[in-house]
């Protein structure tokens, strides 16, 4: 390759380019700094929450950035609430949001001087190094820690002399977790149960020992006696997707036309459900139709028939692609009658449209509306009726819009340059491992090299020993 130099170069005029490159670039890093505590506090309050599953699905929709972009920018939000040097390191231009970004991951209110004063001394690529290595140590660490939780699990089961058997275990925290599920399950069971046996029978002011409630420790042993009949009863067997899946609703067909109609709209155990979620599960599912005389006695049930045909959902996939709500890129989902068949809506594809799971719930139970417009192109609106549009309008730039963020910046006393985040590297080899020995609270630290909170930086002392 043939590199070609201009016969004359005028190197100041280049330096003086390359400061308003740096002077700028520390503008942009301050005003970063900004935007990040703004979105921290609309994540806070939840302004996300008007259709959308996050905030990072909003600011991916609102202001255009990459899914994963937007996604990094609600995280270094949300970790700098907690790490107030780093935050003020970039609100001052000194720190770059790439050097931040990087140690956020592993930096916490402990370590963040140590870190800082990395992110000040070396380049981002020095940063990304150490980092990197850091998360390693971190990694190494939590494996031992889980190793020796898994070799501490054991379960110990005996015979009290009373006859009583006593259970004494530790369980590894998702072991447990799946134990503590099962039993709060087994214990609404039983005492569901419980309760439909006795309603309606408060003859006394007091209640019949056979009626009152046990403690809860007393549930959760019966709790346990029905997990471990309800395994031997099905062999140990956690059943098959579909049928783990399943979910019945017993609905009125004039329930689901008009959800102000009176009739049930129950679980296959009695629990009620709201008339909007009997129309959302009815949309895509399979129902059976079944006919009551006057005393609800069943007198015909027509054959299983599924809302939209195989063909029809691979049509509808075809055309839609992914979630229609504005801003969802769930790419599979449920298919949503427009206008429910039990309106009159027929199963036909320009009815259909494609919403993931959060969003046909919206559309059914929280408000938003859905409908085609005479142009063939779907248009949502927000509970309030607003259109909820598919691209969102460009937000207003001032013709000027440097010299407004120079003007900003300068509003809240910043007084950037171009050496504002220039690190201290002076050109020598990065050293990962002594970095790690230094830095990593895991690691064990040469007293050769102090940390001095108070400048951000490490100084040499004496002596050769060693310390955790």
């Amino acid at each position: 390759m043939e590199i070609h130099t201009p016969a004359t170069v005028d190197y100041a005029a280049l330096d003086r380019l390359g400061d308003r490159i740096a002077e700028l670039s520390a503008h942009l890093e301050a005003a970063t700094a900004r935007l990040l505590d703004l979105i921290r506090e609309f994540d806070e309050r939840g302004g996300w929450n008007a259709g959308f599953k996050s905030c990072a699905e909003w600011l991916s929709w609102r202001v255009g950035l990459d899914p994963g972009a937007a996604r990094e920018r609600v995280r270094v939000a949300r970790a700098l609430a907690n790490l107030p040097r780093l935050a003020q390191a970039l609100a001052r231009g000194e720190l770059s949001y790439a050097k931040v970004r990087a140690l956020t991951r592993v930096a916490t209110p402990e370590t963040e001087a140590r870190l800082l004063a990395i992110g000040r001394a070396g380049t981002a690529w020095h940063v990304e190094q150490i980092v990197r290595s850091w998360r390693r140590v971190d990694r190494l660490g939590e494996t031992r820690e889980t190793a020796l939780r898994h070799a501490r699990r054991a379960l110990r089961v005996y015979q009290d002399d009373d006859g009583m058997v006593v259970i004494r275990g530790r369980l590894a925290p998702e072991a447990g977790a799946l134990l503590l599920q099962a039993l709060t399950a087994a214990r609404e069971t039983l005492y569901r149960q419980r309760r439909q046996t006795f309603v309606g029978d408060l003859t006394d002011e007091i209640p019949p020992l056979e009626q009152q409630d046990p403690s809860f420790e007393q549930q959760q042993a019966d709790a346990l006696t029905l997990v471990a009949e309800s395994a031997l009863h099905h062999g140990i067997d956690p059943g098959t997707p579909g049928e783990r899946h399943r979910v019945v609703v017993h609905v009125d067909a004039a329930v689901l036309a008009d959800p102000d109609s009176p009739g049930q709209s129950v679980l296959e155990d009695g629990a009620r459900v709201s008339a909007e979620t009997s129309q959302r599960l009815a949309c895509d599912a399979s129902r059976v139709v079944m006919l009551h005389d006057q005393t609800r006695h069943v007198v015909e049930v027509a054959a299983r028939a599924r809302t939209i045909p195989p063909a029809m959902r691979r049509a509808l996939q075809h055309r839609d692609r992914s979630c229609r709500f504005p801003g969802c890129f769930v790419r599979f989902g449920q298919g949503h009658h427009i206008r429910h068949w039990a309106h009159g809506g027929p199963t036909i594809l320009s009815n259909l449209a494609l919403l993931c799971r959060r969003h046909h719930r919206a559309v059914h139970e929280e408000g938003y509306q859905c409908e085609r417009l005479p142009n063939g192109e779907l248009q949502f609106r927000r509970p309030n009726g607003w259109i909820l549009p598919e691209v969102p309008p460009l937000p207003t730039v001032p013709d000027a819009p440097v010299e407004l963020l120079r003007a900003l910046n300068e509003a809240e006393g910043l007084r950037l340059h171009a050496h504002t985040a220039t690190p201290s590297w002076q050109g020598e080899r990065l050293d990962v491992a002594y970095a790690m020995d230094v830095l990593h609270p895991l690691a064990v630290i040469p007293h050769s090299m102090t940390f001095d909170s108070s400048r951000g930086d490490f100084n040499p002392s004496q002596g050769e020993t060693t310390t955790d």
